[in-house]
């Protein structure tokens, strides 16, 4: 049997390249515009990178700071992407519907945590 292969497979090149750039722009637009845990977190990322800038840290700390926020922002996308599968499939309740976007919420709410972590390290290990 013939291992079938996406229409969305088949670019190469440059033309491959730039439909990438667009999949990119309009997934980045469609969590802008439906989802407001981006937005807030999108807003948190803007504000905490100006503070880590600004702040008297190492360059590794800085970008620890500052990336562990990217991380965040990527567990977000990926829990809107599960999100937007289930509820492609069936918008009728199931557990395991429930389980597939909790554990979505889950590795969010650990990003978080990861991040406040973090944030708490390098500004102690500053500061005290």
């Amino acid at each position: 049997m013939e291992n079938p292969i996406s229409e969305f497979k088949t670019l190469r090149g440059l033309e491959r390249i730039g439909a990438a750039c667009r999949n990119t722009w309009d997934g980045l637009r469609w969590a802008w515009r439906s989802e407001a845990a981006f937005r807030q977190e999108v807003v948190l990322i803007a504000v905490a990178s100006v503070i880590a800038l600004l702040l008297p840290v190492s360059g590794f700390q800085r970008l620890a700071m500052i990336g562990v926020l990217v991380v965040l922002l990527i567990v977000e996308l990926i829990n809107s992407a599960i999100e937007a599968i289930v509820d492609r499939i069936s918008l009728e309740r199931h557990p395991l519907s429930k389980a597939a976007k909790d554990l979505g919420s889950a590795a969010v709410a650990l990003t978080l945590l990861l991040a406040f972590a973090v944030w708490a390290v390098v500004l102690y290990n500053r500061f005290m």
